[in-house]
């Protein structure tokens, strides 16, 4: 067997790593500047971000059916990606709770259109024996942005004196660097693409053609969504805790680290057929995560947690995925990462929403204590699958 990955992996990988780092640059610094600058509640925070990454989902859904349908991939990797980029300006630029809102939702529509199509090209260019290992190195990658940004962010905090708008402008930069990386590295899969089809990919024959494993995929995934919130509450605890705005996105910094180290080699055991053996991992890091971060007193703890949140992360995420590769029709490949991405979507408004609303009514305690229980019914519903 063939251990090399194809080539378009890597740009694809490349790619999201300058994508993730402009934008965790902005999103690790998001929630303190929303509640310490503009004045917003962790009930106005959940919902902007359940709102813009529903959004997201709800977007995949449209992408990755066009995407099915005219048998390309690659224009929709530089919409969604390229606007992803237009929207970095708005948010130096935000005066107040809307504008942010406004800046995270078009953002959001630029990685709905492109995360489907992306997914697909990925599963179209690479055998399916190396699927896993190619997932796990694109989350790898997309994770070295996800903690680079934080780390870049919080350097520009010390150099700037926590100024805020000056490292969301810096922030642009590399979301360029994005875009010239897909107009000029990035190929379509010539030989293995779907010809465009004549009907509409959604009706009911092809819905059919989903299987009932697809579905089950889709289902387990929007439980765990729901016990996996928005990260923005892991920096909302950090400063909970007592940490300066500065030194909160080194919490973004340990969850990403963690997850980039780990996705690969979880994919690799994908490969080799430890599939519910990995899952059943993830859920009860997850669980042990909420746990500590629910009684967490110090910023040590938070770090804690936010490391186990990673390896969580690491154990789940590309596994979902190459299962959604594994169970679906190569022709409806984008179809069904819109339709897994907007179930999760849709659970992570859900959890967002209701973290911030237990947040600001109880405290941050029961927040995370509600995610460690639907942590363990997704586990519960992963026993029953196998009985």
């Amino acid at each position: 067997m063939n251990s090399s990955l194809p080539r378009g992996v890597f740009a694809l990988g490349l790619v999201s790593l300058f994508m993730d780092l402009s934008s965790e640059m902005i999103h690790s610094l998001l929630p303190v500047f929303l509640v310490t600058v503009l004045g917003a509640s962790a009930l106005a925070v959940g919902l902007i971000e359940g709102i813009a990454e529903a959004t997201a989902a709800i977007v995949k859904v449209f992408s990755g059916i066009v995407s099915d349908w005219v048998g390309r991939r690659k224009p929709l990797l530089l919409l969604g990606y390229g606007l992803a980029a237009l929207t970095k300006p708005l948010f130096p630029l935000a005066g107040g709770i809307g504008a942010v809102l406004t800046a995270r939702f078009l953002d959001r529509v630029g990685k709905g259109i492109r995360g489907a199509p992306r997914d697909a090209l990925i599963a179209d260019i690479t055998p399916e024996s190396r699927r896993g290992a190619a997932y796990g190195l694109r989350q790898a990658l997309d994770t070295v942005g996800a903690f680079a940004g934080p780390l870049v962010a919080m350097g520009l905090m010390v150099a700037t004196g926590d100024n805020f708008r000056q490292v969301f402008w810096v922030a642009v930069i590399p979301a360029l660097v994005c875009v010239l990386l897909i107009v000029f590295g990035v190929q379509e899969a010539e030989a293995t693409r779907p010809a465009r089809q004549a009907r509409f990919p959604i009706t009911r024959v092809n819905l059919r053609r989903l299987s009932r494993r697809f579905w089950q995929v889709v289902a387990f995934a929007m439980m765990l969504t729901l016990a996996r919130f928005s990260e923005a509450f892991l920096l909302l605890r950090a400063e909970d805790v007592g940490l300066a705005a500065r030194w909160v996105p080194l919490m973004l910094i340990v969850m990403n680290v963690v997850y980039a180290v780990s996705a690969y080699p979880f994919g690799r055991l994908f490969d080799d057929g430890h599939r519910r053996r990995l899952l059943a991992l993830g859920i009860g890091l997850l669980i042990v995560a909420d746990l500590i971060l629910a009684r967490a007193a110090s910023p040590w703890a938070v770090a804690l947690g936010s490391a186990l949140w990673g390896l969580h992360m690491g154990a789940t995420q590309g596994l979902l995925a190459a299962l959604v590769a594994e169970t679906a029709p190569a022709d409806l490949r984008g179809t069904a990462f819109g339709v897994f991405n907007l179930g999760s979507g849709v659970a992570l408004l859900a959890a967002s929403v209701i973290a911030g609303g237990l947040w600001s009514a109880f405290g941050p305690g029961l927040t995370f204590y509600a995610g460690a229980a639907f942590a363990f019914i997704a586990g519960a519903g992963l026993v029953a699958a196998r009985r």
